[in-house]
């Protein structure tokens, strides 16, 4: 994503990004520019340089941040209609989430933690739909977490829009009553997030979007922090959780161990989807002679005790750990080249 440092919001950074990955080799990394410079919402960053450069940048987001700016929306999604971008926004309207700690809800009027409304991300995704159509472009939701949301882009899609959707996997599975009660005791900060985790009833409707396409694909929201940034009071606490290693098994427990996804459907919202959105063509392609071997083996039957210190990321603020979680990826593969083999970096 973007919200790095120095913020990707110019070719020669997105081709930094894009050179770093290509060394390290474990998979292609494909940089997201930022829509603002700097992040800051105030006016448009190089957004063709960066489609233009060897990183081929395609999609566009001020991640964490929205561009909660009207006119500056409008014209970011005229200008990536050039190449073929999309925007992809983070709604959150900021006036309604001044000083948010949490859901807005019951949970948070019994704990006395500052609200984030429904209506805050609601608002700009119905705004955004609105804008997207009006000037014929593409609009990709990032992490949607309300039902309201989610009628909202099902509205969208039936007046045959190109608008896209994601789902985290922690939106599928968790819900905002854990920071009132869970194994690790109340206000722990490590089921604080943005957007923040709902309700019961939200992540029912996220899970049903899913799984009949109104959301398109599941994407990790990976976040991590320090020890420090997490492990202090609820308010100082940073938002956010890491992903990536545990998104294939919460999303199997969530959707395929529930009955609502098959693997086929798996494969579809977390490869093919997800590939098309980015217009990455070498990647989400069926499994056939002549195809890309872009291939993780998984065995489905495994079930594992989450614990971050044999993490390969160097954070530990998953919200999994000591949990025991279905599946575990066996390998990967890079266009034939094994990446992981038993579970481990190769």
């Amino acid at each position: 994503m973007a919200n790095t440092d120095p913020v990707a919001d110019t070719a020669g950074v997105v081709e930094q990004v894009w050179r770093l990955g290509q060394e390290a080799g474990h998979c292609d990394v494909r940089p997201v520019g930022a829509v603002t410079v700097g992040l800051e919402g105030e006016r448009l960053a190089e957004l063709g340089a960066m489609a233009d450069s060897a990183a081929r940048v395609r999609v566009f987001s001020d991640d964490g941040k929205c561009v909660s700016d009207a006119v500056l929306m409008r014209r970011a999604l005229e200008y990536v209609k050039a190449f073929d971008g999309v925007v992809a926004q983070h709604a959150q309207e900021p006036r309604l989430t001044k000083d948010a700690q949490m859901n807005e809800g019951a949970v948070s009027g019994r704990l006395g933690l500052t609200g984030w409304p429904a209506v805050a991300e609601e608002a700009i995704i119905a705004r955004d739909c609105l804008l997207a159509a009006h000037v014929g472009s593409r609009l990709h939701v990032c992490h949607l977490s309300t039902a309201g949301s989610v009628e909202i882009v099902r509205w969208a899609k039936s007046k045959g829009w190109d608008v896209t959707a994601e789902v985290t996997p922690h939106h599928l599975l968790l819900t905002d009553d854990l920071v009132e009660d869970s194994p690790v005791g109340s206000y722990n900060p490590i089921y604080k997030v943005n957007p923040p985790l709902r309700t019961r009833a939200d992540v029912e409707a996220l899970r049903a979007a899913l799984a009949d396409g109104t959301i398109d694909c599941v994407a990790t929201d990976h976040a991590p922090h320090p020890l420090e940034d997490k492990e202090t009071e609820w308010a100082a606490a940073a938002m956010g959780m890491i992903g990536l290693e545990t998104a294939l098994s919460v999303v199997q427990e969530a959707m395929v161990e529930t009955g609502l996804l098959d693997w086929a459907g798996v494969a579809e919202r977390m490869s093919h989807a997800p590939a098309r959105i980015g217009r990455v063509a070498d990647h989400g392609q069926p499994i056939e002679v002549g195809a890309p071997a872009n291939i993780t083996l998984y065995d489905a039957e495994a079930r594992t005790e989450v614990d971050p210190a044999g993490y390969a990321s160097k954070s530990r603020n998953t919200p999994y750990e000591g949990r025991s979680l279905p599946g575990r990826v066996v390998a990967t593969f890079l266009r034939g080249r094994p990446t992981v083999l038993d579970g481990k970096l190769a």
